[in-house]
């Protein structure tokens, strides 16, 4: 079997690093890897290729127009590729504009696709990746599942093919894959030291970058003023993103936020960051992706949203929803910590079981 994947951004990066690995171990089927730019520069997407040795076999050129030109241009580039490379099936991570790209590209050829984190889903149409998320499972042939929300999302949805729910496949969550395979480098990262800490310190570790929190000044302020009265309980670490740094400089919120006291970072490689979550006390964040890697960790998460689409983060993981920009709340939250357990199937194994279903394709084909 030739399996091809569609990349585009970060956390796309972080699900597929064993997919290489395990066909090469098992000396099945050819893998082809297309990034398509989505996120391209050094911060963002070439340390993150180094730390992994993930190398794409085909880049894309990104559209310097509008996103809606930049999304047509995608589609058409993967058609183009697609339609050269001949893959006998197309896997699509996640939910940014990349994984949608890559679906409708093979599904307009006929090429059976997958989705890996199938069925998540927030209910917030104002997202979107949630507008992906539910596109993308429309076009594909198969689901491959992280959690047990995903499964339920997909019935309700009525997209079960088959009395035996065959297209269904609950794997596990591949990111965590990342984590278990690169713990060793990990837990060898010099972060702490760098940033003057010292394993066993206690800090709190903030992110902070979606629109919905940062493109306004409301959402600006609140960070100042979290920042500032968490520095009152000690180290507080905030790897700031672009997006961030920029819309606190254009509300006039720069200089209140370099004089916050908190240790400020660029954007972290991939081995600094999870250094940072595994060693922190507690963590605040507006991210998808590390409400999962805190729970995997067991380290207590306040995330500022008002929804989730990953629910088992809330009922089995260590991760608390605030949806209002209230410091007094998270605070709260943070002096009364969630502590849970990981859920089934993530252990490192899910590709190996992506794998055993793209196999199991291949035979009965």
């Amino acid at each position: 079997m030739h399996l091809l994947i569609v990349i585009g951004t970060r956390p796309n990066f972080i699900k597929v690093t064993q997919f290489r690995k395990v066909m090469e171990a098992r000396g099945w089927g050819k893998l082809t890897l297309v990034h398509t730019g989505q996120h391209y520069d050094r911060a963002m997407s070439e340390v993150f290729f180094d730390q992994f040795n993930l190398r794409p076999d085909h880049v894309l050129h990104l559209h310097h127009g509008s996103a809606g030109m930049q999304f047509a241009h995608m589609v058409q580039q993967l058609v183009t590729l697609m339609e050269q490379e001949q893959p006998d099936f197309v896997l699509v991570p996640g939910d940014v504009n990349s994984t949608l790209a890559g679906a409708l590209a093979a599904q307009r050829l006929g090429i059976p696709v997958g989705h890996l984190e199938a069925g998540l889903r927030s209910f917030d149409r104002t997202m979107p990746e949630e507008i992906n998320r539910v596109l993308v499972d429309q076009l594909c042939s198969h689901h491959f599942i992280t959690e047990a929300s995903g499964l339920h999302h997909l019935e309700e949805e009525g997209l079960v093919f088959d009395s035996a729910k065959s297209n269904l496949h609950m794997v596990g969550n591949t990111m965590i894959d990342t984590l278990v395979h690169f713990a060793p480098q990990i837990a060898a990262s010099s972060i702490l030291e760098d940033l003057g800490l010292h394993e066993g310190d206690s800090f709190h570790l903030i992110t902070m970058h979606r629109p919905a929190t940062v493109d306004q000044r409301e959402g600006c302020q609140f960070i100042v003023d979290l920042l500032q009265a968490l520095k009152t309980r000690g180290a507080v670490v905030f790897p700031i993103h672009p997006r961030t740094q920029k819309n606190m400089e254009a509300f006039g919120l720069g200089e209140a936020l370099d004089k916050s006291g908190c240790l400020m970072t660029p954007p972290l490689d991939y081995f600094a960051f999870q250094k940072l979550i595994s060693s922190a006390r507690a963590i605040v964040t507006d991210s998808g992706g590390i409400q999962e890697e805190s729970t995997f960790q067991g380290v207590p998460c306040v995330t500022l949203r008002p929804n989730t689409e990953r629910p088992i983060t809330l009922d089995m993981g260590t991760n608390q929803l605030l949806g209002e920009f209230d410091v007094d709340r998270v605070l709260h939250a943070l002096d009364n910590p969630r502590f849970g357990q990981i859920p089934p199937k993530w252990d490192g194994k899910a590709t190996e079981r992506v794998i055993d279903v793209l196999q199991g394709l291949h035979v009965r084909a």
